[in-house]
């Protein structure tokens, strides 16, 4: 047992770019420490101040409310001049560095995220956690969505739901909620594979992808020099985000996941019809320089995770929160 995110410093998340700002450009990048506020409030703030659409905002990837992270936007502001940011600046928001650069700031482009991690309360075996950590640095853990990709209480699977029957709703919210959609289905493809065991093995028909890219390719045959790269963590295997045109799964797998996606047809027909294309997700996550130290019912962690992987999923293989 443990509690996190006890106080937003408990929590502290430093996101890191896989590229480095070219100093000129239409779009200031905006380097922005929050602590206790969400990302898409950010972005209104941003926008209102900087008087632009809020679509003229970008940033990389959705950061928790409930903790200390800094993360990277971008505002489109073509021939006009910097604003004075200092009015924008509180308590719970610090703009740490701004800098031009020519295209805007678009998601998913990070080199992963930094955690530092304080779970107080702690009350669990020390030598069995040690056993846990010690396998999760060398084999992964299931590169679940978090808990927060759904929002408070599953609202925003709810909202998907809502919007494939037609509501109406903000632009803005919209990939939000096809995200949420399509994270939830793949989340039960995951849970299946850890269910049966095979989340990090090699199932016939798998896809996998290479770790630190997007690159993906289907197991033809499988062969020592495969499993070796598969058990270094080299290559992950994939599950399905589901969407138009083909999975690139066949065999077992393709049968395991169109199993899955028959059960939730509405969710289904609504991913279709927002005319998203299908994609994989690694179904494995490798955590870098996980380092760990226990004192009295106080544990600390700090790692270093891919974009797109979540803290709390490696901590639900740990504590119950």
């Amino acid at each position: 047992m443990g509690e996190i995110k006890a106080s937003p410093d408990d929590f502290i998340v430093e996101e890191m770019l896989s590229f480095i700002p070219e100093g000129s450009g239409e779009h200031i990048f905006l380097h922005i420490e929050k602590r206790g506020e969400n990302t898409e409030y950010v972005a209104r703030l941003l926008a209102r101040h900087a008087g632009v659409r809020q679509r003229d905002v970008s940033y990389a990837g959705m950061k928790d409310r409930h903790g200390r992270t800094s993360q990277w936007f971008s505002v489109w502001l073509p021939g006009k001049h910097d604003p004075d940011w200092a009015p924008v600046e509180n308590e719970n928001l610090k703009i740490l560095q701004t800098i031009r650069h020519a295209r805007k700031l678009k998601r998913g482009v990070l080199a992963g995220n930094k955690f530092r991690l304080v779970i107080r309360n702690w009350q669990a075996d020390p030598y069995l956690a040690e056993q846990q950590l010690q396998q999760i640095k060398m084999l992964g853990f299931p590169n679940y969505y978090g808990d927060q990709r759904f929002g408070r209480n599953g609202q925003n699977l709810n909202a998907a739901m809502a919007m494939f029957g037609g509501a109406k709703i903000r632009r803005e919210q919209r990939s939000i909620y096809l995200s949420a959609a399509r994270s939830y289905l793949f989340n039960l493809i995951l849970a299946e594979r850890v269910h049966s065991q095979t989340w990090n093995q090699a199932l016939p028909g798998d896809v996998f992808k290479l770790a630190g890219s997007n690159s993906h390719f289907r197991m033809e045959s499988m062969d020592s020099a495969l499993l070796e790269r598969l058990h270094s963590g080299d290559i992950h295997p994939t599950g399905l985000l589901y969407g138009k045109g083909e999975s690139g799964a066949v065999a077992d797998v393709l049968a395991l996941e169109q199993n899955i996606i028959a059960t939730h047809p509405f969710l289904a027909e609504g991913l279709l019809k927002a005319d998203l294309e299908s994609d994989r997700r690694a179904l494995r996550a490798m955590p870098e320089n996980l380092l760990w130290q226990f004192s009295e019912n106080t544990l600390h962690l700090a790692f270093d995770l891919p974009a797109g992987s979540y803290a709390t999923a490696l901590l639900r293989e740990i504590i119950n929160t």
